[in-house]
């Protein structure tokens, strides 16, 4: 999609026992700022601490203790915001989001409910080659996270653990744009590949460090595209929340088994209840976990311990200068400049040190060929591994070294995989291991020649049966190169065969 022309996806279409039915779904994605520091203290954010060692006097809600904000957590939401081409507020405001729970000691949440630090932006989701769903976002917030409510380390009693308290997230609402579970985790995919490219959140989803809510309700088909032409949400079904998930598998699992479970609801008469819900992925079925809550209800109100947070546009210039090349332009360059298939080029840039990785060992090089041997070789090996590209036991510049050797000719195909695992397993510079193992590929015609005749000489037959049938001059290319010990240059093997065999 180079020149970012796309034709958007079908939306997922259900099947009713009176009629079909569309999904709309509207995800909010909460991501953890990477970040040292919480949002309005200087506790740690490290995680995996001992339970409540992370937690300053601010954050446990001591009296007296006044929130200061991280300045670097707002940096970080800026370049979140440019990132996803939003819309920068100069001017934004924190609010109390008030609600009871024991893992919060405030009583109440600081967010940003009336005037957030971003505004509208987009998020483009590829399905496949040339088919995308262009995803509105309606706004990114910053707000506090909450504590951990731990309920099995005792039958009768639970346990908070503070650590948490006053993390720094993001809270990033897309629009209603979303037609189906695959799409839904697509976006999520892709929405993390670009703050881990912003470096702005590490999209660890096992930590909890990314979240999604996801808003699902049907529509009969057709009034999708009625509610897109009059903004009239009268279009859509009632929406319902599931709150917290943290897997692709599951979003994907949850998102169709409530579509399901609200299909039956209204073809059997009866009416979706607004309401939160969580997964069960054991049950595979979702529940309810609370009546759906509006702004209302939790009694926002302008937080009296914050000015409102102003910024200047230099300063955002500035953060826009340090903006690093994000997927969808690298992965443009990398079709561009070194001829790569858009499913390639989408495998390279999926992670950034992958993409680093690739733009290392191709640079002069060819592009095909070292993507080839870092997708298959080293992607693979990694695999097999359980390892991540930063692990590699092969660097960029020792790969680059080795597929100079084979484009030099210095080393065959088949010696090229011998010195991969070479340098995988031990390591070395490969011009200095090829020269000390002798594992120069053969070029002088006279000894392939001589190699050529010994194996013809000892096989009258199987040249009879070449002579008649030419695919089988291929056994006597493979023989040679095994009796060379695969140093014999293929090609000048392939042409002496086929001079010697008359073909």
């Amino acid at each position: 999609m180079l020149d970012l022309t796309y034709t958007a996806p079908q939306p997922k279409v259900y099947a009713g026992a009176k009629q079909d039915w569309e999904i709309v779904i509207g995800m909010e994605i909460h991501a953890q700022v990477s970040s040292q520091a919480k949002l309005f203290s200087g506790a740690s954010t490290s995680f995996g601490a001992e339970p409540n060692s992370n937690v300053a006097f601010v954050d446990a809600a001591m009296p007296g203790m006044l929130p200061v904000i991280n300045e670097f957590c707002v940096e970080q939401a800026v370049r979140t915001g440019l990132g996803l081409k939003a819309e920068i507020n100069l001017r934004s405001a924190f609010d109390r989001k008030n609600y009871f729970y024991p893992d919060l000691p405030q009583g109440y949440q600081i967010s940003q409910l009336y005037h957030p630090i971003v505004g509208e932006g987009e998020v483009l989701v590829e399905m496949g080659p040339g088919v995308a769903r262009l995803v509105r976002i309606e706004r990114i917030h910053l707000e506090q996270d909450a504590g951990k409510s731990i309920h099995d380390m005792d039958p009768a009693l639970s346990f908070v653990d503070f650590n948490r308290t006053g993390v720094a997230l993001m809270e990033i609402v897309s629009r209603p744009d979303i037609r189906g579970p695959e799409e839904a985790a697509a976006y999520v995919t892709k929405l993390r590949q670009i703050l881990r490219y912003l470096g702005t959140c590490d999209g660890n989803m096992q930590n909890g460090n990314l979240r999604a809510d996801v808003n699902v309700s049907i529509c009969p088909i057709g009034n999708y595209e009625k509610f897109q032409a009059t903004g009239d949400f009268g279009f859509l079904g009632t929406r319902c929340e599931i709150k917290n998930m943290n897997s692709m598998r599951f979003i994907q699992a949850a998102i169709d088994v409530e579509a399901r479970r609200q299909i039956a609801i209204v073809e059997d008469g009866g009416k979706v209840d607004q309401e939160t819900r969580l997964y069960d992925p054991d049950k595979n079925e979702t529940r309810s976990m609370r009546s759906k809550e509006e702004a209302h209800d939790y009694r926002y109100f302008p937080c009296p311990d914050l000015l409102p947070l102003e910024i200047e546009q230099e300063w955002v210039d500035e953060i826009a200068r340090t903006m690093p090349e994000l997927p969808d332009a690298k992965k443009q360059r990398f079709m561009r400049d070194f001829g790569l298939t858009d499913y390639d080029a989408s495998v390279l840039t999926a992670e950034l040190d992958a993409g680093a990785y690739f733009d290392a060992v191709a640079q002069g090089r060819d592009g095909k060929i070292a993507a080839n041997w870092v997708i298959n070789e080293l992607f693979g090996r990694l695999n097999k591994e359980g390892l991540d590209i930063a692990s590699s036991p092969v660097s960029a510049a020792q790969l680059g070294g080795l597929l100079d050797l084979l484009g030099a000719q210095v080393i065959s195909g088949k010696l090229a995989k011998d010195l991969f695992e070479i340098l995988w397993t031990e390591g070395g510079d490969p011009a200095v291991i090829v020269e000390e193992r002798g594992m120069k590929q053969v070029t002088d015609t006279g000894a392939i020649e001589k190699a050529v005749d010994d194996i013809i000489a000892a096989n009258p037959a199987q040249v009879e049966k070449a002579k008649q049938n030419p695919k089988l001059a291929g056994w006597f290319v493979g023989q040679v190169m095994k009796a060379t010990g695969g140093k014999a240059n293929p090609a000048a093997v392939n042409d002496i065969v086929n001079a010697k065999l008359g073909l």
